[in-house]
């Protein structure tokens, strides 16, 4: 499968996916786009004003003052003061109509784009978000958005009124006259052009730009979350230096593109000034010889003007653009890639499981590795507890993740009632499990929150039963707000044995057919692993029970024993059978029991 990076970058068109994008909110951006071009027609209202206003008090009145009866000089500028208010207000109003909109489309646009970007990341199999950093994911749910409603919110507007400006004043000066308009606006086309081309070498730049940003907030999310390490081993220079690296890619990258970008707008200026330099002699000469009045040429010299800034700006709105498209790129990427781990078309239905669980010849490898699993057959009887023992690495916690459909097998079969986890819907798979891991995450929120997960109106009675079985229930209770203690971030406020029973609890709370105990046992205390011991037939009473652990106290009452090396089942029994075999369990029962005297070598 192509690299998790490169799948990001391959949305097509991402631009016009954007506006495509817009599309419930057509109505809106029309009468928005409508406003901005009203707006800039009249803020171009001015300088043909002002020609009206000279030619008038220099007896050269234009013809239509006389059609409408104004052949008095005062009388003609009185009009043109009022027309100058009207002109004004109305421009004023189109102004906050297209401010106004385009904002609102932004925000919306923004609110939408994310949730459909997370809701898709969520979809996404779980080697995404092992192969992929967070803080790039983060970059792009975050700052990837922020960069598309900045340039819906300013630089589209910019370029909407850019083109107005040029049709519009190129229209005015061509009407009054065609040579001088060509000479005037001879090096737009030249300016425009380059600016294309000027876009186009800034748009690998402004990637890398992308790319960079997002190892730097995969940095420093990744040194804030491991902050506790980094002090004990007095790392903080170490990371500082690391930090320094990636903000310094990201500051060259950012370099690379100011260069060129800070070359364009004097470039942009010498153009223009020499159109306007023989507007201003060439003209000049014309109202000497009577064939242009000085109103016209006033008009001519304010028109180019008017075009110097917007043309300077244009560097800006096309480097505005070019950030938008990377993070367009990224984004739509993430929503044009599906899932690898994908619902049937036509899935069987499942409602609440017997919990028999069957893995038949499975083989599995994650990707540009070694095999993990290598025919591995295992059958599991509904309402059977089966501890599942083995060296590091020799599978156990990969079972977890193909029985949860994390991953799809190489080859084999995985089923829960006779049924390939394949034909079924994730969800009403995923609802027959319930997983207690060795790495517990608990979200900001209350004891109760964590417990009753994702559940928002669970009875607070079933949360102390859950937490009881689970011995929980006593050390929230000698807190001051008991089940309304709030955890804090990641659960911190937690110890490693108090997340774990909490996850417990909220494992049995789900009362799932399937119980699944990945090393639950691991972060706790010994006397708190021994009530678990005593009550572990309670906690899998009426399910189906996969208990993987490196303690082997935690499934010495199991109905059965698996010991898995080298992808497959090496031994299989009860604990006093395979003590009794001599086996690998037999060895590692005897280390941690401390009935030999040294370590058993490992393969």
């Amino acid at each position: 499968m192509a690299d998790v990076d490169a799948l990001l970058q391959t949305a097509p068109r991402p631009m016009w996916r954007l506006f495509a994008y817009l599309g419930p909110m057509r109505g809106r951006l029309s009468a928005s786009i409508l406003s901005s071009v009203t707006n800039k027609v009249l803020d171009l209202a001015p300088p043909i004003l002002v020609a009206w206003l000279i030619d008038s008090v220099t007896g050269n009145a234009p013809a239509f003052m006389g059609w409408v009866g104004l052949s008095d000089m005062f009388a003609q500028i009185v009009f043109l003061a009022v027309l100058t208010v009207v002109i004004f207000g109305l421009e004023s109003l189109s102004q906050w109509g297209y401010a106004y909109g385009f904002m609102t489309i932004a925000q919306n646009m923004q609110h939408r784009l994310r949730i459909d970007a997370y809701r898709r990341m969520q979809l996404r199999e779980i080697r995404f978000f092992e192969e992929h950093r967070l803080g790039k994911t983060l970059a792009m749910l975050n700052d990837d958005v922020n960069q598309l409603e900045r340039f819906l919110n300013n630089a589209f507007n910019e370029i909407v009124q850019l083109f107005v400006l040029l049709a519009f004043a190129g229209t005015v000066m061509t009407l009054i006259s065609p040579p001088l308009a060509a000479i005037g606006l001879l090096t737009m086309p030249v300016i425009i052009y380059g600016s294309f081309k000027f876009s186009k070498m800034l748009e690998p730049r402004y990637r890398k730009v992308r790319e960079s940003v997002g190892d730097v907030a995969s940095r420093l999310e990744n040194n804030i979350g491991g902050i506790l390490v980094i002090k004990s081993f007095t790392a903080e220079n170490y990371e500082a230096e690391r930090v320094e690296q990636a903000s310094e890619a990201y500051r060259k990258a950012n370099h690379h593109a100011i260069k060129l970008n800070s070359v364009f707008i004097p470039i942009v200026r010498m153009g223009i000034a020499l159109g306007f330099a023989a507007v201003i002699v060439l003209g000049g000469w014309w109202v000497m010889q009577g064939r242009l009045t000085a109103g016209e040429l006033v008009l001519f010299c304010m028109m180019i003007q008017r075009l110097l800034w917007p043309l300077t700006r244009l560097g800006q709105t096309f480097d505005d653009y070019q950030r938008a498209k990377a993070s367009a790129t990224r984004v739509f990427g993430l929503l044009d890639t599906p899932s690898a781990v994908q619902d049937p078309a036509e899935p069987v239905p499942m409602q609440r499981a017997r919990g028999e669980v069957e893995f038949d010849s499975v083989f599995f490898r994650y990707r540009n590795r070694e095999p993990v699993l290598n025919g591995l057959s295992l059958h599991v009887m509904a309402g059977e507890m089966v501890g599942i023992a083995g060296t590091t690495g020799a599978g156990k916690s990969t079972l977890i993740k193909l029985l949860l459909r994390l991953y799809d097998v190489n080859e084999g079969a995985i089923k829960v009632d006779g049924i390939d986890v394949r034909q079924v819907r994730q969800e009403d798979l995923r609802r027959q499990i319930a997983l207690v891991s060795q790495d517990v995450f608990l979200f900001h929120g209350t004891i109760r929150e964590n417990i009753a997960y994702p559940g928002v109106d669970v009875l607070l009675e079933k949360v102390v039963e859950a937490s009881r079985h689970a011995q929980f229930d006593d050390f929230v209770q000698s807190l001051p707000e008991g089940y309304e203690t709030i955890v804090g971030e990641r659960g911190i406020k937690l110890s490693g044995g108090q997340r774990q029973r909490l996850s417990i609890a909220r494992a049995l709370l789900k009362d799932a057919p399937i119980l699944v105990l990945d090393e639950a046992t691991s972060s706790v205390d010994t006397e708190t692993e021994r009530m678990i011991q005593q009550n572990l037939e309670e906690l899998t009473a009426g399910r189906t029970a996969l208990v993987i652990a490196h303690r082997l106290s935690t499934i010495r009452k199991a109905d059965r024993i698996i010991v898995i090396k080298d992808g497959a089942v090496e031994e299989e029994g009860t604990h006093e059978s395979l003590i009794t075999h001599g086996g690998t369990y037999a060895d590692l029962w005897a280390v941690q029991s401390g009935t030999v005297d040294s370590i058993v070598h490992q393969d």
